[in-house]
C-alpha cells in the first residue's frame, strides 16, 4: 500500500532584505533571473514580480492595510444617512424541482411572469 500525504509543501517567507538581495543578483551583466530564482530555490515568475515592485518602489510594501476609522458627524449637516430600506412583504415561490423564487411586494407581474415561463420551461 502506497500512501501519498498532499499539501504538506508550506511556503516560506522572504524578507525584504532578502527579496532585494535577490533582485540585486539579477542586475549583475551575464546573470539570469532563471539562475538566481534556481539558486535560490524560487520560481522565475517570483522573482520577475519583485523586479518589477522594486522598479515601482513597491517590494518593501507590506499592502493593503486595515485602519482605525472614526465616523464624525459634519457641521451644519441636518440630514442623516438613512439605512437601506427593508424589503417588505417577502413572496417565496416554489417551483417543480424544488426551485425557488423569491420576491418582495415591488416586483413588477409581467417581469415575474416572464421568468417564471422561462423557469418553468428549463424543468
Amino acid at each position: 500500500m502506497k500512501i501519498e500525504v498532499l499539501g504538506t509543501e508550506r511556503r516560506r517567507r522572504w524578507s525584504v532584505q532578502d527579496k532585494f538581495q535577490i533582485v540585486e543578483e539579477t542586475m549583475h551583466p551575464g546573470v539570469t533571473v532563471t539562475e538566481v530564482a534556481r539558486r535560490h530555490g524560487l520560481a522565475p515568475s517570483v522573482v520577475f514580480t519583485w523586479r518589477r515592485l522594486a522598479r515601482e518602489g513597491r517590494l518593501g510594501d507590506a499592502g493593503p492595510a486595515f485602519v482605525p476609522v472614526e465616523i464624525t458627524p459634519v457641521p451644519g449637516q441636518t440630514t442623516p444617512i438613512a439605512p437601506p430600506p427593508r424589503r417588505t412583504g417577502l413572496i417565496e415561490i416554489v417551483l417543480r424541482h424544488g426551485r425557488r423564487i423569491r420576491v418582495d411586494r415591488e416586483v413588477d407581474a409581467e417581469a415575474l411572469r416572464r421568468v417564471l415561463q422561462v423557469v418553468e420551461s428549463l424543468a
